[in-house]
């Protein structure tokens, strides 16, 4: 079985990785064209082009997926089966080429958490239960009919780098499993239609933003918790603080917090500190101790490096971020 992947972040050089070492046939990889990136600027080659060039495999980056020299050179390897793992959205031309069809590993337990954050969304969501699906594309996003999905729990102290890791290493093997099933012949394939109609709304997992990503400190200690590790450690939560005496305000991303469900007559957003040990913010039901957080243009810090040159006793929330 001819098969050509599709993929550029981490994420997708694991399941190359093991599609490669399962002695499976990859005729070509197709990945985002190398980019400058950087202060100085350069020129940077995507995680699934590195891994394809060191096991000497044929490489495709289209800056657009539906020119014809890329379709005529996609057409010329005669695949079997396209594999999608974090990719960009297909053309019907790509993802309906091959006699097969266009498979795609997505990191959530369709059909909820359609989107491109599912990760960071179940986390905010407060999810327990999470998981990847593979699945054959069709013209709507993230819901063709289902082959394979595989459960992985959500620990309390989950954070979105640790959960990716875990889909990331998982969701290899689930796709290694659902390709031999299809070259065998022998494989489900599931409705999402008819899995849907068991919930009575489905969770989304829309693409998020930077103002996506300020916190609300009127929200509960619990939601609160949940954003700020569904975002760690990209693209992070943050605050503003406003300096009362220079009038300066600055930007704050928290990586790592703890959470303390206490009932207090604190209003929402005060700034709490010994100036020592620990930094704790209010919110209506409890606080949330910083662990490791980060000052606009400064190294992130643990609450404890922080302290010992600096002082927080003259910052208050900035209101604004709640208006």
């Amino acid at each position: 079985m001819k098969i050509v992947f599709m993929g550029t972040p981490d994420f997708a050089v694991e399941s190359l990785k093991n599609i490669v070492e399962s002695g499976f046939e990859v005729v070509g990889v197709v990945t985002m064209p190398d980019k400058n990136s950087g202060r100085g600027q350069k020129l940077t080659l995507s995680p699934v082009k590195v891994y394809a060039l060191s096991q000497n495999l044929r490489l495709l980056q289209p800056e657009k997926l539906k020119n014809e020299d890329f379709l005529a050179q996609l057409r010329s390897l005669n695949a079997d089966i396209h594999v999608v793992v974090a990719f960009r959205m297909l053309p019907e031309a790509v993802w309906n080429m091959p006699k097969l069809g266009t498979i795609n590993l997505h990191a959530s337990l369709l059909p909820n958490y359609r989107g491109a954050a599912p990760i960071n969304w179940a986390i905010i969501n407060g999810e327990k239960i999470t998981g990847n699906s593979t699945f054959f594309l069709e013209h709507e996003i993230d819901t063709g009919k289902i082959i394979y999905n595989e459960e992985i729990e959500i620990s309390e102290t989950e954070t979105a780098e640790t959960l990716h890791d875990k889909l990331m290493i998982s969701g290899a093997k689930l796709l290694v499993k659902t390709l031999k099933g299809i070259e065998s012949g022998i494989y489900p394939q599931i409705s999402q239609t008819e899995i849907a109609k068991k919930f009575e709304n489905l969770k989304k997992a829309p693409k998020i933003f930077k103002d996506d990503c300020k916190i609300n400190w009127q929200n509960d200690v619990n939601s609160i918790y949940n954003f700020i590790r569904g975002l760690s450690p990209y693209p992070a939560a943050f605050t503003e603080l406003y300096h009362i005496e220079n009038k300066e305000i600055i930007s704050v991303k928290l990586f790592e917090t703890e959470k303390v469900e206490e009932i207090h007559s604190v209003e929402f957003g005060k700034i709490l500190t010994d100036d020592k040990t620990f930094i704790k913010i209010s919110c209506p039901n409890g606080f949330i101790f910083l662990k490791k957080f980060q000052l606009a243009g400064k190294k992130p810090l643990s609450t404890q490096d922080f302290l010992r040159g600096n002082s927080i006793k003259n910052y208050i929330i900035h209101r604004e971020i709640n208006s």
